[in-house]
C-alpha cells in the first residue's frame, strides 16, 4: 500500500514542525525528511527508503519496508501521550516523544510517524490493546 502525503498536508506539517517545542536537531531532521517525502511527490515510503540509505541502513525496496519500521517503534509510539497526540493531529509531539525513544535512527522517525498517522494510529496500535490471557 503506497501512502502519499498531498501538498497541503505537507505543508501544514512542515508548519507544526517549525514551530517551537522540541529539540531542535530533531526538527532539522524531520523537516529535512518531509523535504525528502515532498521531493518524493508525497511518498512516504519512497522517501524513508532514502533516508534510511543515508543513515547507513540497507532496506528492501519492498513495499512494507517502512511498514515493518514502523511496527518495531509500535511500543513507543502506542504510549497513551503520543497516541493521542496523533489522534489530534499533532505530529511534532510524537516526533519528538519516538525520537526521546530512541528505538529508531533520528532521520527517520518523521516519515515513521507521519506513516502510522496518515495509515490511522488507532488500527497500527490495535494489536497492543489485546492482552494476552
Amino acid at each position: 500500500m503506497t501512502v502519499i502525503l498531498t501538498p497541503a498536508e505537507i505543508d501544514r506539517i512542515r508548519s507544526q514542525l517549525s514551530s517551537d517545542g522540541g529539540d531542535l536537531k530533531v526538527r532539522r531532521l524531520a523537516v529535512a525528511a518531509l523535504d525528502e517525502i515532498e521531493a518524493c511527490e508525497g511518498d512516504i515510503e519512497d522517501a524513508a527508503i532514502g533516508l534510511a540509505i543515508q543513515a547507513g541502513m540497507t532496506p528492501d525496496t519492498s513495499d512494507r519496508w517502512l511498514d515493518g519500521l514502523a511496527k518495531r517503534c509500535r511500543p513507543a509510539i502506542c504510549q497513551s501521550s503520543v497516541k493521542q497526540e496523533l489522534l489530534q493531529d499533532n505530529i511534532n509531539l510524537a516526533v519528538n516523544a519516538l525520537a526521546e525513544a530512541g528505538i529508531c535512527p533520528v532521520s527517520l522517525v518523521a516519515p515513521v510517524v507521519i506513516y502510522v498517522w496518515k495509515t490511522g494510529v488507532e488500527t497500527f496500535c490495535e494489536p497492543l490493546d489485546y492482552k494476552i490471557l
